[in-house]
């Protein structure tokens, strides 16, 4: 098995592990699972500033930008939801702000996801990304203006 800790390649490996499952309640069940394997987010965090718009579920993230890399961590009050955006963590946190601007995410239709969620849990996911890809449009501008490189 090689070593490649591309987004492409987890995202593969996230629907490999879903093609393993016959039912959405088995999928479900493992999406649950791993929110509750998500680490719980320290209490400073939780403000309404971290706090993701467009989710029903209370969902806070944050992302912080160390040696060219972004890391997000997250926690939402519901467990579908805690396990959806642990997914996100596990595909974009550790890449540069450009690659997860670029990110296409396609596992998410892959694995079912865009056709299986009810609408407002759809709304929500989308907004997790597109809060994670604003951290990273934000990291990007302020590594430009720093560097020179526009």
């Amino acid at each position: 098995m090689s070593i490649d800790n591309t987004i492409e390649a987890t995202e593969k490996e996230i629907v490999e592990e879903f093609s393993l499952f016959d039912s959405w309640d088995d999928k479900y069940e493992y999406i649950i699972d791993l929110g509750k394997k998500l680490p719980p987010l320290e209490e400073q965090y939780k403000m309404d500033e971290n706090r993701v718009r467009g989710c029903q579920s209370t969902v806070w993230l944050v992302a912080d930008y160390k040696g060219g890399k972004v890391f997000f961590k997250a926690e939402s009050d519901a467990v579908i939801v805690k396990g959806l955006i642990s997914l996100l963590i596990r595909v974009l946190s550790g890449h540069t702000p450009a690659e997860i601007i670029e990110a296409k995410l396609d596992f998410i239709r892959q694995i079912g996801m865009t056709t299986h969620l009810a609408q407002t849990r759809s709304n929500g996911l989308l907004a997790m990304v597109k809060q994670m890809k604003n951290y990273a449009i934000v990291f990007k501008t302020k590594e430009a203006a720093l560097t020179g490189n526009q």
